[in-house]
């Protein structure tokens, strides 16, 4: 049992020398700001907090604290595989500029 202690005790101040030459090389004012952020589920309106380096111009103050708010078409709440609906969405038309695009190549 004697031998094991050195042993941890070497460690120690391996894993200390290791934080320190990490500290001595992270550089400082480079790191992006996390935020607190809001997305918004459009179809459901359902909201899911959270926190992150995204910036909006859409901001909201929730329980004191200022948000970053984004909006977003699909989520867990209303995409089909967590809802097992099955359902069709066409956003800002891509179906039909899908097939204008592609019967132009046919011809």
């Amino acid at each position: 049992m004697s031998s094991a202690r050195p042993i941890l005790a070497s460690k120690r101040v391996r894993a200390n020398s290791l934080i320190t030459n990490f500290l001595r090389i992270v550089k400082k004012d480079i790191h992006p700001e996390y935020n607190p952020v809001c997305f918004v589920d459009v179809s459901s309106g359902k909201r899911f907090f959270g926190r992150s380096t995204l910036r909006s111009k859409q901001t909201e103050t929730i329980d004191g604290v200022e948000h970053q708010v984004f909006l977003c078409d699909i989520t867990s709440d209303s995409h089909p595989a967590y809802t097992g609906e099955k359902r069709f969405v066409d956003t800002a038309g891509r179906v039909e500029k899908f097939r204008s695009k592609f019967s132009r190549s046919r011809k």
